[in-house]
């Protein structure tokens, strides 16, 4: 024990030094506490939990998933006529944040564009869409703008959009919003980052002028994410009804994604994984960068680029070699891409559990920016929300007890995460294989990799990092 104690305080000294290179103090704090936590004795269990669930699971009767992932009809009401007034809402909405960051203040933690984006969508809206259910398909900015346009005009015909892209382009985009968020040199620059959202906005709504809804379908980054995390959601239209069920149960009674978005779900874990790791000493003794003299995101442009690309290339691999091991080891006939379209799902509790995991440190104190932003946004002392005197904290941050809760918070969503897909994998091959014995031996190699990928994640939540 004595050599892990050195290495520890070790490990802490760095991090404690690294402290003015980080890009939130607060971080770097929490950071330090986390490394005197018992950390192996929580990752151990961690991933126990998540193999005792594999040999829970392959001794259930086949049943026994079907009933469980039994969804309960709701209602049927419908909201869909809202949908065109929620979505002009919406853009309107964009449409002042851009402005804010153009005119407003330069400071990211004083414009609502750069928290509105970064904190309020990309962590608190996602983790509503993954779990409560469907809100982009009212609350994007595109097909409101897009029925009016058609309201106030003759319907005009459409282009063809050519099927072989198939949704290639929508990758694409997602993968351009994945390289502003690790790679680009100032991703919170508010005049840098209102272009951009104006530039995307403008071209989205431009080529669905052109090809209609199926650009919006097929081509729009931001909708085939938001449409995969949405069958992993508690609540879902199913048969006309509302329904409500275990999270994932979407994925089994709808009909099976397209290659195209399957891929996509295995590049959301990979980009979120590599969003982690890149803020590990072990990366940047990788790129041979000296955590205690950062030289900024503009240093490691390429090297961040190449990660993010490497990253999803390789989980990609690894899933496709883990489903193909399973298909074969029972004689399946299916092939990879069937493979991947019906098992890739399964790692989507796993992707929310690594977002809400990794994020959570900065939502705590970013979320209070965005309530000050977005109740003073051009900091002429307005305050819409009634905040009254209202003070930033980070306190939590700085004691053992707190940042413990937090921690253990973490870690509870990387583990459930991982249990949830457990049980999805599962659920899945005894859906389509009939069998518990034949869905566990399909899926031994998928859950040794869902074991390793527990020890992956909870290795990073304690990795000492900038």
């Amino acid at each position: 024990m004595q050599p892990r104690r050195i290495l520890k305080q070790l490990q802490l000294g760095l991090a404690l030094a690294s402290a003015p290179a980080a890009q939130a103090h607060a971080h770097a704090s929490e950071q330090s506490l986390v490394l005197l936590l018992p950390t192996d004795i929580y990752t151990g269990a961690g991933v126990a939990a998540v193999a005792a669930t594999v040999v829970l699971l392959a001794l259930l009767p086949a049943g026994a998933m079907a009933r469980l992932y039994r969804p309960i009809p709701l209602t049927r009401l419908s909201l869909k006529a809202l949908k065109p007034f929620t979505s002009l809402a919406a853009f309107a909405l964009l449409a002042l944040l851009v402005w804010a960051g153009l005119t407003g203040p330069r400071d990211p933690l004083s414009n609502p564009l750069p928290l509105f984006v970064w904190t309020v969508y990309w962590i608190g809206f996602i983790t509503l869409q993954a779990t409560l259910g469907d809100l982009w398909a009212y609350l994007n900015p595109w097909t409101g703008p897009f029925w009016l346009a058609r309201k106030l005009f003759r319907p005009w015909s459409y282009a063809r959009l050519p099927p072989e892209l198939g949704h290639t382009l929508g990758i694409i985009a997602f993968l351009g919003f994945a390289y502003l968020l690790l790679a680009d040199p100032a991703p919170s620059d508010p005049d840098r980052l209102a272009r951009s959202v104006a530039t995307y906005w403008l071209f989205t709504f431009a080529l669905t002028l052109i090809y209609g809804h199926r650009w919006l379908q097929r081509a729009e980054g931001f909708g085939l994410m938001a449409r995969a995390y949405a069958r992993l959601a508690i609540f879902g239209r199913w048969k006309g009804k509302l329904h409500a069920g275990l999270p994932g149960w979407q994925v089994l009674h709808k009909r099976p994604f397209p290659l195209g978005p399957s891929l996509l779900i295995v590049i959301l874990l990979a980009t979120g994984s590599f969003d982690g790791l890149n803020e590990t000493f072990w990366w940047l003794g990788l790129i041979n960068i000296n955590p205690l003299e950062f030289p900024g995101r503009s240093a490691v442009v390429w090297q961040s680029t190449l990660g993010l690309l490497a990253s999803n290339a390789a989980l990609i691999a690894v899933m496709a070699v883990t489903i193909a091991l399973g298909l074969r080891l029972i004689g399946a006939r299916t092939g990879i891409a069937q493979g991947l379209r019906l098992f890739a799902p399964s790692i989507l509790p796993i992707a929310l559990g690594y977002h809400i995991a990794h994020y959570l440190p900065s939502f705590l104190v970013d979320g209070q920016y965005a309530l000050v932003a977005l109740s003073d946004p051009f900091l002429t002392g307005a305050d819409y929300l009634g905040l009254g005197q209202f003070y930033v904290t980070t306190g939590f941050f700085n004691t053992t007890a707190t940042v413990r809760v937090i921690f253990l918070s973490q870690a509870g969503a990387v583990v459930a995460g991982h249990i949830l897909a457990v049980m999805l994998a599962h659920a899945i091959a005894v859906r389509d294989f009939g069998t518990t014995r034949g869905a566990a031996l399909s899926q031994a190699p998928l859950a040794a990799f869902m074991i390793a990928y527990t020890l992956f994640g909870l290795w990073l939540l304690a990795s000492p990092r900038f």
